[in-house]
This record gives C-alpha cells, structure tokens and sequence, in this order.
C-alpha cells in the first residue's frame, strides 16, 4: 500500500524532540528527490547524486528546519515570530507562519534580496523591513528583538531550526542505504553543513529515545565538503568579512551563525571548506541545467562548482558515493538563467508564422 509522506517532523519523530501530543506545523516537507547527475558521475568516475531541495514546498532547504522552529513556537505560546533572511528563510518562515496562524517579521538587508523570494514573503502575509545593512546586521537586530520582545526567533541559532534540517541526512542514508563517501554543500550561515553532519552522526550509532534505543542504520558517516563564495568565504578567511559580495545571494554571508558547528563538521568528518568564484559558480549553474535537468539558484550551484573544480585539481577520488545538496529552486533568482555565458542577454530567435520557417530554423525536414 503507498504511503503517504507526513512531513519530516510525523515521518522521523522518534528522531526528534516532539511527542504524539505535538501539534506540528508542517507543509508536506522533505521527501525530496535524490538524483542520479549522469554527467557529473561521468566527468568524476563516482557515481554523483544531486538531493533536490528545491522540491521543498517553498523552494527551498530552509522548510525542513521551519517545520521544526514554528512547531515549537507554537509549543512555547509565541503570536509572532521573527526571521533575518537573504531571502528563503523569509520565504519559508512566512509561509509556515500563516500555516501556525502567526504573525510574521522578515529583516532582509536592502537591495540583496531576489524578487522570487521578496514575492514569496510577501505572498504569505509577512511584515517585511528592509534594513539598511547587510544579512549580518539583520541577523543581530533579529536576535534583540527575541531576547527583549515577544516574539519567538526562527533563525538557525534556533536549535530546532537544525533539529529539522538534519533529516535531509536521514533522507540520503535511507534513499542509498548507506551514508556516501562524500557530502558536498554550499555554505552560507553554515547551519545545513551543521545539520547535515549532526543527523549522520545519529544515524551511524545507537540513539537514544524516550521508548528505547534504536540501532544504528548507517555503517559510517560521509567526508563533508562545503564551499563558500570566494566574496563570502569567511571560513576560507579564518574571520568574519565585513562587507560579503557575491551573486549568489542566498550564500551571501560573512558571519556565520553556526561557526563553531560547522568548523567541528569540517575537523570532525575530515572535510574542507573552500570558496568557488562567482564565474564557478554561474558555470556549475548552467552545468545543472544544462547537462543534468535541474534548475537551481546560483548560490545552490557552489557545491557543484566545488565538486568540478576539485575534480578538475585531481583531487576527487573515482569510484565513490557522492551526494551534493542542491539547496533551492532555480525559479527563486531567474535571471541568471536568461544570461549568456558572456553576461549578455538571451534573446529569443524571431520567426514568421510559418511551420516551413519554423521547421527549418529548428533543422527539421519533411517526412
């Protein structure tokens, strides 16, 4: 008989801090496609998966960390909830919050912010501030107003924000039947390459629940790569940059708030962090569209263009497993995908209403 999927939080419960008695706010979440990049696989001599965030109900990763963080505003009595946002948490916080019947604040930094995701925030009913700063100063102003105000914090300092997200690793295992070799992501506010490790570190040893403990499911935990902007890199920096550029704007951040986690996910799995360019970055966009079928942001490419560029330095070891967490929708920041690869704009060939025109424009001839 099929199953019907619940939602991470109803589908991984036991894995989580919820009871039966939870009233959990979800919108179908998780569940998303883990795809075979047939091209990718070819160019590494590993076999390349692409798990498919973008699926998501709002676009994006951020909706697994979301069902957690609103289930437990709603838990702690909370009327209003409060996000900074390069612009999909704010997209998934609003859409959540409606869903919790709450009121919603969004602090995006002015004028770094794509419209896909403005529209989505706006859409929902959210309270929109665009703050004269960056992501970084949204972020501070976000954390006062939890700690001096009623409203309830649904950042990924939020612990139940990583609670969530780290089921997207449980997802993999269970979707491979073994964690990979090799995990690779973006890394923004580095909240994902925290959670991703946290929930294969649950899944590869006993755990323990309030009804028992429940074996281990995978046989080892995956090497985590994560790749930062080259304008937004402060792991690659060793400090915090002040002013973050990049076109990728959902990875535009230059102080993480999950540093110290995701510098003990590197150290711990044996990883890295680096920083791809923006030209990476656009060219492994155009590679996933291009060449596997899957249409992604930009700042969801910079795990593929780190992949490419290790495997281009020789350093990515064929024969292998590898999962690449691509993070939200291309339909999120459009643009770039009506740009040519030399920046100018794609223009539409224009033809008369004529099938013999059109056919011949397309190559075609007649049976």
């Amino acid at each position: 008989m099929a199953h019907q999927w619940r939602g991470v939080i109803r589908e991984y419960a036991e894995r989580l801090p919820v009871t039966e008695a939870t009233k959990v706010i979800t919108l179908g979440e998780g569940g998303t496609p883990l795809v075979h990049a047939q091209k990718l696989s070819e160019l590494t001599g590993s076999e390349v998966y692409l798990k498919v965030e973008g699926m998501n109900p709002t676009g994006s990763f951020k909706d697994r960390g979301m069902t957690m963080a609103m289930t437990a505003a709603v838990e702690a009595g909370a009327k209003a909830v409060v996000c900074a946002s390069t612009g999909n948490t704010s997209a998934s916080a609003a859409a959540y919050a409606t869903a919790a019947g709450l009121k919603c604040a969004v602090l995006v930094p002015e004028g770094k912010i794509s419209m896909g995701k403005l529209s989505q925030a706006i859409a929902h009913g959210a309270t929109l501030l665009q703050v004269d700063g960056n992501f970084d100063n949204c972020l501070d102003i976000a954390r006062k107003l939890g700690e001096a105000y009623p409203v309830f914090l649904v950042n990924s300092v939020n612990p139940a924000r990583i609670q969530g997200q780290k089921t997207g690793a449980f997802e993999v295992v269970d979707s491979l039947g073994d964690a990979p070799d090799i995990h690779v992501l973006p890394v923004g506010n580095a909240g994902n390459i925290t959670a991703y490790w946290k929930g294969y570190k649950e899944y590869s040893a006993p755990f323990e629940t309030a009804n028992g403990t429940l074996p281990a499911v995978s046989t080892k935990t995956p090497v985590m790569w994560g790749f930062q902007a080259a304008g937004a890199a402060p792991f690659v920096a060793g400090h915090p940059i002040t002013e973050p550029d990049t076109i990728a704007t959902a990875i535009r951040i230059g102080n993480p708030a999950s540093w110290e986690t995701a510098v003990a996910a590197r150290d711990e799995s044996g990883g890295l962090i680096e920083a791809v360019t923006d030209d990476e970055i656009l060219a492994a966009h155009r590679w996933l569209s291009a060449k596997e079928g899957v249409f992604v942001e930009p700042g969801s490419a910079a795990g593929v263009a780190g992949l490419i560029k290790k495997h281009a330095a020789g350093e990515v070891p064929s024969g292998k497993t590898i999962v690449i967490t691509v993070t939200g929708h291309g339909l999120k920041d459009p643009q770039w995908a009506l740009r040519t690869e030399d920046g100018s704009d794609v223009q539409p060939v224009k033809v008369p209403n004529d099938v013999v025109t059109v056919a011949a424009e397309l190559g075609l001839e007649e049976n």
